[in-house]
């Protein structure tokens, strides 16, 4: 029969003690830590003490252990696109489209891609200057200029103008209004495109549609009717030429008379009228 004494109880309450301070531990520091993803940099925020608010340099791609009253956010680098659209996407259900009008006011909508970048070195002031994460930013200010600068330049154009081809030259003059100013904040907009149609109203559609029939038909007529006076013209050229080439060869003729003779004797075959008047026969011998 073994005896236990108090002290080695105790001994192992200790051990147990410290052994689950010491999981504990070990899970506090794995959930205080971060993981900044390739392709990605960090910006690491302070929120206690003398050192409190935006770190200045960047985080690169590693793992990173977070103090009490720190943060990460993560800040894509590499060239991205993303869309504003009416249906859901991979970032929601929300829906995003864009809305603006035309010269007179007319409303349209539509849905834009734009591809851009991060300086990676910007990050830390751009997160400072807009305290939003890079989604956050997608969805307020950078959507918004987007919005405003395509409203800026269709508000310049007629719904025909959009609608005979001129909404490329718009989507090109708001992406250089949005790149020129996110520039500033280090965030590179390369490109800016509409995706599928502009959502004109109904009314527009079938109008415009009308239209392009009717010039439709006005060009096919105009080229028949250049057809037809090709042809005329053609044949009136015909005519003139055949007329010429009579009037020559009867200029000919009285000029030459034995010309005449000598075709009727080509032509003879040798035998004389039945029937005569008593004139001479037609062929006259030398």
């Amino acid at each position: 029969m073994s005896i236990h004494s108090p002290l080695n109880s105790r001994a192992i309450t200790l051990v147990v003690i410290a052994g689950a301070v010491l999981v504990l531990g070990s899970c506090s520091v794995i959930s205080q830590g971060t993981t900044v993803e390739p392709g990605n940099v960090g910006v690491k925020i302070r929120t206690l003490g003398s050192g409190a608010g935006v770190a200045p340099e960047a985080l690169p791609a590693r793992w990173y252990f977070r103090g009490i009253g720190e943060k990460i956010v993560q800040f894509p680098v590499i060239q991205r696109t993303y869309s504003y659209t009416r249906d859901r996407d991979e970032r929601g259900n929300e829906n995003e489209e864009l809305s603006f009008s035309d010269n007179t006011g007319l409303p349209m909508t539509a849905d834009v891609s734009v591809t851009l970048q991060v300086n990676p070195a910007s990050a830390p002031m751009l997160y400072q200057t807009y305290r939003l994460t890079f989604d956050q930013l997608l969805d307020g200010p950078i959507r918004n200029d987007v919005r405003s600068a395509i409203a800026a330049e269709t508000e310049r154009v007629s719904v025909e103008t959009l609608y005979s081809g001129g909404r490329q030259m718009v989507v090109q003059k708001a992406l250089a209004r949005v790149s020129g100013k996110w520039a500033r904040h280090g965030v590179s907009v390369s490109q800016m495109d509409w995706i599928g149609s502009i959502r004109y109203p109904s009314a527009v559609v079938d109008r415009m549609q009308e239209k392009t029939k009717l010039e439709q038909e006005a060009l096919a007529a105009k080229a028949l009717e250049a057809k037809e006076t090709a042809l005329a013209n053609a044949a009136i050229a015909k005519a003139r030429g055949e007329a010429e080439a009579i009037r020559i060869k009867g200029e000919a003729i009285r000029a030459n008379p034995q010309v005449l003779q000598q075709q009727a004797i080509e032509k003879w075959n040798g035998e004389l009228p039945k029937v005569t008047s008593g004139a001479t026969p037609f062929v006259k011998i030398d």
